[in-house]
């Protein structure tokens, strides 16, 4: 079975190098195109988050495409570089993978419910780019009634918890006197409201949300009690923040160690936490060089995420039981693609017998042959042609003593071995099997 996945993600890179092989809702077209470019790509996903860029690729059989090489190129990364932060899983392997990723118990956050709708998107973005046929459609579509399932029957689902959670938590153990913060929070996207109501929860002061859509900012605020602002008013916002939050799309920084030193200096050098919840990262990395400010970003989020893992242990365990009766479930349905491919191969021959026959049968009817005549020649040249194969390969098994195939033939043709010839014949009104007409 040919099905590939290649990818990076939490558990094998840090966000340095997440970061670079990172794909944007914009690039995925083309990055989606390119794939299937590439010999022997017959299908192609890519799924891009903040902890992980994976590709899943059915390809045909007998060939090996360089996914790697191919991810490599498109970034700018040495192969061998990239080789050590990557995993690969084939088959059956890659199949379970993508159900563990869709249900979350491959997060950075044990059984956190946001992958799922970024799994879900993925396959969205595939379809539209036509890179999907049936059986990674198919294995997606699989995931997604599996996640279901986990979070109907176990409970991976309790206490939900993600990233955003995870980041204000550590934001509380740090700066414990929330009551009295000002948090800037720098986008508008899903983890930002996350963030949002987390903080309201957590009785944060006062909230100025900054995103370069303003309308979107501001329909945030109007959902959590927040300020809106436009992003270019950033720099003048900034000192005004005990803490800052930050998790756009953007593929470079938005925030320099230059703003910060000067919010810093406005501040009168009273401590900023900054958390940069963005891959890419939304804040540049020098800034953690500076005096009284205190940079963390996604990868610092494991301390609070081990905490919770802990509860959630259980219930992985009974994931993972459903997920591993779901990759059977998928397995024999694509075993049996490849035997239906053999059973419509051997209609297309039977059937393109047929029309030769029939059309060389019209021409003698047209040539003012006997009916009789014609149907019997009909019917005699059909079988013969149809019964050759089978003939030639059941008279070399005898001469071979393989009674294996002899007894699957025997199988295939309704004749269990010992038993008489039949006495049926074509149009006698009768099969083995039938009683009384």
């Amino acid at each position: 079975m040919p099905l590939i996945v290649l990818g990076v993600n939490h558990q094998t890179a840090p966000v340095d190098v997440r970061e670079r092989v990172a794909v944007g809702e914009t690039q995925l077209p083309a990055a989606l195109r390119a794939l299937l470019a590439l010999p022997g790509v017959e299908e192609a996903a890519l799924l891009s988050t903040c902890n992980r860029t994976e590709l899943y690729a059915h390809t045909g059989e007998g060939t090996a495409p360089d996914l790697l090489g191919w991810l490599a190129r498109q970034h700018g990364i040495d192969r061998d570089v990239l080789a050590a932060y990557t995993y690969q899983h084939h088959d059956t392997e890659a199949a379970r993978h993508l159900f563990r990723v869709a249900t979350g118990l491959d997060s950075l956050v044990l059984g956190e419910p946001q992958i799922l709708g970024q799994v879900k998107a993925a396959w969205q973005q595939a379809r539209a780019a036509g890179s999907l046929r049936t059986p990674l459609d198919r294995l997606f579509q699989q995931g997604f009634q599996v996640a279901k399932r986990v979070r109907t029957d176990t409970r991976i689902g309790a206490h939900p918890v993600s990233v955003a959670y995870a980041g204000v938590r550590l934001v509380r153990q740090v700066f414990a006197e929330l009551d009295r913060a000002t948090v800037l929070l720098v986008g508008a996207g899903d983890t930002i409201e996350l963030a949002a109501r987390h903080l309201v929860h957590a009785e944060a002061k006062r909230l100025l949300i900054a995103n370069r859509t303003l309308e979107h900012a501001q329909a945030l605020a109007s959902r959590v009690g927040g300020y809106a602002l436009p992003l270019p008013e950033l720099p003048r916002h900034l000192p005004e923040a005990d803490v800052v939050i930050s998790a756009t799309a953007a593929r470079e920084p938005i925030l320099h160690a230059t703003t910060v030193r000067e919010a810093l200096r406005l501040r009168r050098q009273r401590p900023m936490f900054l958390l940069d919840l963005a891959v890419p990262r939304d804040i540049e990395a020098t800034v953690a060089a500076l005096p009284n400010a205190y940079l963390y970003t996604i990868d610092d989020l494991e301390q609070v995420i081990r905490e919770n893992k802990a509860s959630r242990q259980a219930a992985a365990e009974q994931a993972t039981a459903i997920i591993d009766l779901a990759v059977e479930h998928y397995m024999a349905w694509w075993r049996a693609q490849g035997r239906q491919d053999s059973l419509r191969a051997l209609r297309r021959a039977a059937e393109h017998a047929k029309s030769e026959a029939l059309a060389r049968a019209r021409e003698r009817l047209a040539g003012g042959e006997a009916a009789e005549a014609v149907l019997a020649r009909l019917a005699h040249q059909l079988t013969n042609q149809l019964l050759h194969a089978p003939s030639t390969a059941l008279r070399q098994a005898a001469l071979d003593g393989d009674a294996t195939t002899l007894a699957v033939a025997a199988r295939l043709f309704g004749a269990e071995a010992g038993m008489p010839p039949s006495d049926d014949r074509p149009g006698d009104g009768r099969r083995s099997g039938d009683g009384p007409a």
